[in-house]
């Protein structure tokens, strides 16, 4: 079946310029709603920029980032594009199991990825994707969905396996449905499970947590899981708790090792 043309997808989009700060609004076929995308551009004459989608965990939004830090400064100091959008309370950036509900991952695949490309001539060789916590398990799995989109990408105290959270029973299960073992998409939504489709890409995957975090031990498996397929991966482990001091730290961390992949520079192996 053919995809519906994205002008036909976009149904309305607004954009406010915030010096070097844009709003983009989508109302969205696919979330039957509007996603809100902040996006911070570096001010500097150069024309073209590497850039970063950065996710946002569970109960957050759009602008969860950009309250907690200056994400204007670190764009300018990195000179990265840093595009947020709206992954919502609780949708996981997944694909609900109802089909009234919202279908996250085909909206960033039909809607704001081609959207981006197209206003922000995004270069593959020079895009990059990253999140924290819920952000996390959405990161690795759209990156893992199709690579080619991206140069690397990253997780910060990511949920990579979804059995691991808490949160199921209350929240998880009203977009993945019932927590049964009958209800596979628990195991096919983990990235943990998915990873294998990365075996033979010369493709990176950087992995951040604490080492007080309760989900560092998803990190571990997910890290051990790729050691034995020979995925390529860069994990950091340090002080810190599942907190914005520590995805603060994050950030900057897997901004430098994002900027020495552009460069080509040696990452150790």
């Amino acid at each position: 079946m053919m995809r519906k043309p994205l002008l036909t997808l976009i149904l309305t989009l607004c954009i406010i310029n915030l010096h070097a700060q844009d709003l983009i609004v989508i109302k969205s076929a696919n979330l039957k709603c509007n996603d809100s995308i902040l996006v911070f551009t570096p001010v500097n004459d150069s024309i073209y920029h590497p850039n970063l989608f950065l996710l946002h965990g569970w109960s957050g939004n759009y602008k969860n980032w950009s309250e907690k830090y200056d994400l204007q400064e670190i764009s300018n100091r990195s000179g990265f594009r840093i595009i947020c959008p709206d992954g919502f309370y609780n949708s996981w950036y997944v694909n609900s199991s109802d089909k009234d509900g919202m279908q996250w991952r085909t909206f960033f695949d039909e809607e704001l990825y081609p959207l981006m490309k197209e206003k922000y001539n995004l270069d593959p060789k020079t895009t990059f994707i990253t999140g924290l916590s819920m952000g996390g398990h959405g990161s690795i799995n759209i990156f893992i969905d199709n690579p080619d989109r991206f140069a690397a990408a990253g997780s910060m105290s990511g949920v990579l396996n979804i059995h691991h959270t808490t949160l199921i029973e209350k929240y998880v299960t009203k977009v993945l449905g019932e927590y049964t073992p009958e209800n596979r998409r628990y195991d096919e939504e983990s990235a943990i499970n998915r990873v294998k489709k990365m075996v033979g890409l010369d493709k990176i995957m950087i992995l951040s947590c604490g080492y007080s975090d309760y989900y560092a031990k998803s990190t571990y498996e997910f890290a051990e899981k790729c050691r034995e397929l020979g995925i390529p991966y860069v994990m950091t482990i340090s002080p810190g708790k599942h907190s914005w001091k520590f995805w603060g730290f994050a950030l900057e961390q897997q901004l430098w090792l994002f900027n020495k992949i552009i460069k080509g520079e040696n990452l150790g192996y």
